[in-house]
């Protein structure tokens, strides 16, 4: 039978960015008290939990500090250090294991593992020498690192020969997967739910727009054909399945006709799934506690629409946003141009002090009617500032 974790128990998160705040916040609501471990003092998660641990996640006083506090313990992100988590999986309750990031951390035994389970995936070739890269070099391809990558860091989109020089430059700083550009029609997420007593929950599929290669919206429920969620469905359940996933999973597909290739896997709660704060019955950070306490799975029902659409530093007034800032705005974010997406629009700021460029600072949850929610976001113009 799985443990299951009762409310006023605490939970530990390796990770204190916004990931951890929005599963910080859900826990809380249910009644359990939360301890952050994350390098950045007042992190986001840290103004809201109970307990805030200011470390590096591979210290392992630290992270031994976090097991002795914790009842359980999960994360917010993939790449923590091996060894920390298994000491986490020996000497305290991490149900999500170490197994199921060592292989995800990794882009070519992340995209080695789902080839084998029969699930289309791009061609891929490790690049791990000049030798491999220019044995295996060819465009339209994406060189990326095969570790440390995220929101379109550590990846090249190689489309002529003249790119090799800047290929050279990425794979000589470390190890690298090149992958088959596929020229898909869409990009759609599946967000999966397992709970440590094997139930199974999927949210509807999002389909999601990148800007320089950080995700800029997501429309739900995505304008694909039942057909190719019910695929994509299938896939995301036979992945999260095999690999053992308990928590929640974002998994990333392209969709070429009538096809649907798997692009990266995240075990964790996911971008492109914070849409489910608004509009679902149970958002994917609920969802991510109850799975991980072994309590049983929420509805995942749609109940309006949306579009969640990402704030970035450079959509925000620039520099430091504290309270001691010292700037004529008194160091608040300017709402104004934001006032006409808020009469079906949720605003969601995650505290971060400074807005840095491609920064992730908050969303907007737009409700109701999709194509109104799409005008009302590009007549703004604040997806437009520079």
């Amino acid at each position: 039978m799985a443990k299951i974790i009762m409310p006023y128990s605490t939970i530990g998160i390796i990770g204190g960015g916004q990931l951890a705040r929005m599963m910080c916040l859900a826990a809380k609501a249910m009644g359990y008290f939360t301890a952050v471990l994350d390098p950045t003092l007042n992190c986001p998660a840290g103004q809201v939990s109970d307990i805030e641990i200011t470390a590096e996640y591979g210290d392992m006083n630290a992270i031994k500090e976090l097991a002795e506090l914790c009842d359980i313990i999960t994360y917010e992100f993939e790449n923590i250090d091996y060894n920390a988590l298994k000491y986490l999986e020996e000497d305290s309750y991490l149900p999500q294991g170490s197994e199921v990031l060592k292989t995800t951390q990794h882009r070519y035994s992340e995209k080695s593992a789902i080839k084998e389970l029969g699930i289309p995936v791009t061609d891929f070739y490790l690049i791990d020498s000049m030798e491999s890269l220019e044995k295996h070099f060819f465009f339209p391809s994406v060189l990326k690192t095969t570790t440390l990558g995220y929101d379109g860091k550590g990846q090249l989109v190689i489309k002529s020969m003249d790119d090799l020089p800047a290929a050279k430059s990425l794979a000589e700083k470390q190890e690298c997967i090149l992958e088959k550009w596929i020229p898909f029609d869409l990009e759609i997420s599946v967000i999966t739910a397992r709970s440590t007593t094997g139930e199974t929950a999927f949210f509807p599929a999002a389909e999601n727009i990148h800007v320089n290669n950080i995700l800029h919206k997501s429309i739900v429920p995505a304008r694909i054909p039942a057909s190719l969620e019910e695929k994509a469905r299938s896939y995301a359940l036979k992945i999260t399945e095999a690999l053992n996933v308990y928590g929640v999973m974002g998994v990333e597909m392209f969709v070429l006709g009538e096809e649907i290739y798997i692009n990266e896997l995240a075990p964790r709660p996911h971008n492109s799934g914070h849409y489910t704060i608004d509009a679902c019955k149970t958002s994917q950070f609920e969802q991510h506690i109850r799975a991980v306490c072994g309590l049983p799975l929420g509805d995942v029902s749609l109940h309006s629409p949306v579009v969640m659409v990402n704030i970035l530093g450079e959509h925000m007034q620039h520099g430091s946003l504290s309270n001691d800032a010292g700037n004529e705005a008194g160091g608040k974010f300017n709402l104004e141009p934001y006032l006409p997406l808020l009469k079906n629009g949720k605003l969601h700021l995650y505290g971060k002090e400074e807005a840095r460029k491609i920064r992730k600072m908050g969303h907007i949850n737009m409700l109701g009617d999709i194509e109104k929610s799409l005008d009302i976001i590009e007549k703004s113009k604040i997806w437009k500032m520079p």
